[in-house]
């Protein structure tokens, strides 16, 4: 199988070696068959030197044994999943260097043959943030205790450690909760002194939604309950613990409150909190580009393999029919054209939601005239249109435009294949624009099968696929690109639909010409 499909150079290309992550596919020995060049770069290896090798080259020796034995329970009941929930992934490079790993699992069937594909993620940068942000919270926690424990030690100690500590206070009551004593490097951060605070009551100087609670706790402090509790100021945060001082009789006369400010902490904890967050959103989107790859690659991959043993067989006959032969050879020839076209569709979505979501893509607009740019569109897209549609094209207004040129460009092409792929043979598609001063608007109308009125809410979400069009090869992901699109435009997508009868979807640009006016009031 994967030998003829290596010869199928464009496909393989665009699928593995454009792929930003390790893409890696084995048999069911746990034998390599097919790597990308992301994997190669991410274990060190050359092209082709880890084909042939168990899947167990990429691991550290000791988990060698026991991958064995997790493979042939995975090939038992093979399924989607994350591999190593709640454990730690090491994976191994050639120079015998470890580092951490995520791994998301699928497979596939073909010929009557089962394949597992596994994308790998190097998960090292993450690795080092949670354990920095392990070091500072270990670091705090340590400062706290060691303060803390120096004040309960001796009290003649308090402002040498106070003076010390470390972004806070460290502050005595009595049983008014005034303060008897109260140092620390916040004070002179406000501009405080000790005594500017001594004999004044602290209950005050919290926010005044903190100072119910604030009382209440700091009083169960004199019947021996130390308290912990978290205040949020002016966007800045203050861990405040508070613990009983017991006189020569043994009863709590005073209490020690500790006040630390952790904004540092809580930020750092908030930022680590997005990044993760984000990356289970970018690797949920992986795992399901896995499970949607599986899935629609199957088909076109069936038969790019099946034309191509025809077209094989005809071309060694190709003296008996000469004719035949080319009519067979032509009509197989365009399946597999077609066939890379759909895998190419689905590659571009991916690789151009991937760069959305990282914020890697930039606007560059240039000038150029709507009018040649839609007549170039046009004879670009028209091979790939269904047997006998045409595209009618309208303009009104100025044609000198001011904009992202390829942006635009995709987002029309996705209408224009959309209109296609959903509306009959020998039908027309309708493409207009219309640009009056600065706000450019460009409609692509059908008349195909419309979209199911409960399905319309959900339109832009990224994988959604109408009811209607299951039967019809698409990944769900062309009209969250767009929509994505055109928000970095500056513009807005609607569309209208009606089931059975076609959809107009529009593209508003409010500000298509913002720069260089003078040049382009000529039309």
């Amino acid at each position: 199988m994967f030998s003829k499909e290596a010869n199928l150079s464009p496909v393989y290309k665009i699928l593995f070696e454009t792929a930003a992550e390790s893409l890696i596919v084995t048999d069911q020995e746990g034998n390599i068959v097919l790597v990308n060049a992301m994997t190669n770069k991410m274990f060190g290896y050359e092209d082709k030197e880890l084909i042939g090798h168990k899947l167990e080259i990429l691991l550290p020796r000791e988990y060698g044994k026991a991958h064995v034995k997790h493979r042939e329970a995975y090939n038992h009941s093979p399924k989607q999943r994350s591999m190593g929930i709640g454990m730690d992934l090491w994976a191994k490079r050639k120079d015998n260097s470890k580092f951490p790993v995520e791994v998301s699992l699928n497979y596939f069937k073909t010929e009557g043959k089962t394949f597992v594909m596994g994308l790998v993620t190097d998960i090292t940068e993450r690795y080092k943030a949670e354990e920095q942000i392990r070091k500072i919270n270990e670091d705090l926690e340590k400062q706290v205790e060691e303060r803390t424990r120096e004040l309960e030690e001796s009290r003649r100690l308090y402002e040498m450690v106070a003076r010390n500590f470390p972004d806070g206070t460290i502050n005595v009551l009595d049983k008014e909760l005034k303060y008897v004593f109260a140092e620390g490097s916040e004070l002179i951060k406000y501009g405080l002194t000790s005594k500017d605070l001594v004999g004044n009551y602290f209950i005050p100087r919290l926010p005044e939604e903190a100072q119910k609670e604030g009382q209440e706790k700091l009083e169960g402090v004199f019947n021996g309950i130390n308290c912990t509790f978290e205040i949020d100021h002016r966007n800045n945060f203050y861990l405040i613990s508070a613990v009983g001082l017991h006189n020569t009789d043994g009863d709590i006369d005073q209490i020690m409150v500790v006040i630390q400010n952790i904004t540092v902490k809580k930020k750092a904890e908030e930022d680590m909190k997005n990044t993760m967050e984000k990356e289970r959103q970018l690797n949920e989107l992986k795992s399901r580009f896995v499970s949607m790859a599986s899935h629609e690659f199957r088909t076109p991959l069936s038969t790019i393999l099946s034309s191509s043993s025809l077209v094989e067989k005809y071309l060694a006959k190709a003296d008996d029919d000469p004719e035949t032969i080319k009519e067979n050879t032509g009509r197989h020839l365009k399946r597999i054209k077609s066939s890379v076209g759909n895998l190419t569709s689905i590659l571009n979505d991916f690789l151009s939601l991937d760069k959305l979501e990282q914020d890697k893509v930039e606007i560059k607009p240039v000038q150029f005239d709507i009018v040649k740019f839609a007549e170039e569109l046009i004879e670009e897209i028209q091979p790939t249109l269904k047997k006998d549609q045409k595209v009618s094209y309208t303009h009104i207004g100025k044609t000198g435009l001011y904009i992202d040129r390829q942006m635009l460009k995709n987002i029309l092409y996705n209408f224009i294949s959309n209109a296609s792929k959903y509306s009959p043979e020998d039908s027309v598609i309708e493409f207009s624009s219309k640009f009056d001063k600065v706000e450019l608007t460009i409609s692509v109308t059908d008349h195909g099968i419309g979209i199911p009125e409960q399905d319309q809410q959900h339109l832009f979400e990224r994988f959604f696929r109408a009811k209607n069009v299951t039967n019809i090869q698409g990944t769900g992901l062309g009209l969250n690109i767009v929509k994505r699109y055109s928000e970095l435009l500056n513009g807005e997508v609607t569309f209208k639909s009606k089931e059975g009868k076609g959809t107009t979807f529009n593209l508003i640009i409010k500000k298509a010409s913002v720069k260089e006016p003078e040049l382009l009031t000529a039309n």
